[in-house]
């Protein structure tokens, strides 16, 4: 139970991880120290006006709020892993599971003020640590963040890389109740990473 003692951790440290969403990050890298292989840190909870990342109307400055906790949390725990040496072992990906559109509406039947609702087509996800080579970008957008315009990725292939960087082979089955196979992953990892 001590990994949750994040007093345990100086102030400062504390304090540059930042608010919530931050100490989760914090007690994320204490718990993978103590050898926990799985971690899910939520940024979803509560913040500005509970509805998390889910903001519509209005959502552009609640955006940035969100987006200035994040940045602050997770480069903290980049450096801190790094300087703790565990950054080459310990893969963060940080994913959600839609884009936005590229152009704001307003639809004031629903919302007081206009807003970017949600979309699939373009998103990002973000990969650091665990063998991942800083600083590349893969794939883009078309000039109004709408569309794939190079190198489009699917979700296969990002649950591919993560199951490639945990050393789990592309062949890799599990058996059903039947006991017939089933692949574990269908993608292809995420080349130039």
């Amino acid at each position: 139970m001590r990994s949750f003692e994040l007093t345990e951790e100086k102030a400062d440290l504390r304090t540059r991880y930042g608010g919530e969403f931050g100490q989760r990050c914090l007690l994320a890298r204490r718990l993978c120290e103590r050898g926990v292989r799985f971690i899910e840190v939520s940024h979803n909870l509560n913040f500005l006006n509970g509805s998390g990342w889910d903001v519509h109307n209005g959502g552009i400055l609640q955006q940035h709020a969100l987006i200035q906790e994040l940045d602050s949390a997770v480069s903290t725990l980049i450096i801190d892993l790094e300087q703790k040496r565990m950054l080459d072992s310990t893969l963060i990906v940080m994913v959600g599971e839609f884009g936005r559109t590229p152009k704001i509406s307003h639809l004031p039947e629903f919302y007081k003020l206009p807003g970017r609702d949600h979309w699939g087509f373009v998103q990002t996800a973000f990969f650091a640590g665990g063998g991942i080579e800083g600083g590349r970008v893969i794939g883009s957008s078309d000039k109004i963040g709408g569309y794939p315009a190079a190198d489009p990725q699917k979700p296969e292939n990002m649950a591919a890389t993560i199951y490639d960087s945990l050393g789990i082979p592309a062949a890799a089955t599990w058996h059903d109740d039947a006991d017939r196979p089933h692949n574990i992953y269908y993608g292809t990892p995420i080349a130039g990473l």
